[in-house]
């Protein structure tokens, strides 16, 4: 049962994140931040792991807390949800064309968690949310969940385009290393033994 709910409480936020990877991308996500929101239904839909995701941040300060605690919380619920690693496939990359923007993401299951982030915006904000929040995300995501990942920005003039572009980029990467991989059985994908 690849299955995970992870709850996360500090003096700056609040929050419950439930994950099924084994889900059909359906997503419900209530961060309090508008375009957040809009970019963890992506990573939901895309990546075919069913998402469910609620968060009260101190919002009156920014949504950097919130933001980037989501990515811890979601990032334990992933690790959790994929246990041992057994039968999986381990690694995933994309490339993602949205309008404008092109962005890959190649991504290993390795629990060694590195993120290189390789993507500029060409403005500071989306609708009033800072882009430099996208990256903060991303390696909370990366840290908690254990995952060594790649993304870079290829082709982009619109920021929105770009991170949308990279939030579905790494959704399908993840999707193909999540899935169970029928030639691997029951082995953990490592000539180690163990991730």
């Amino acid at each position: 049962m690849r299955r995970a709910t992870v709850s996360r409480t500090t003096n700056e936020t609040r929050i419950t994140v439930s994950v099924d990877l084994d889900g059909q991308g359906r997503h419900s996500s209530r961060t309090g931040v508008g375009f957040f929101d809009h970019m963890i239904d992506q990573l939901a839909r895309h990546s075919l792991i069913d998402i469910d995701l609620e968060a009260e941040g101190d919002l009156h300060i920014d949504a950097h807390h919130t933001v980037e605690d989501c990515g811890i919380a979601l990032g334990q619920a992933l690790t959790q949800a994929l246990g041992d690693k057994r039968g999986i496939r381990r690694y995933g990359s994309f490339h993602l064309a949205m309008d404008d923007a092109l962005v890959r993401a190649a991504l290993d299951l390795s629990g060694r968690p590195y993120l290189v982030w390789n993507v500029g915006f060409p403005a500071s904000t989306i609708g009033g949310f800072d882009t430099e929040l996208v990256r903060e995300f991303f390696q909370a995501l990366s840290t908690h969940g254990g995952i060594t990942l790649h993304v870079d920005l290829i082709h982009g003039l619109n920021a929105h385009h770009i991170a949308e572009a990279a939030f579905k980029a790494v959704a399908r990467a993840l999707r193909e290393a999540v899935e169970p991989d029928p030639r691997m059985g029951d082995a953990v994908p490592s000539t180690k033994g163990a991730l």
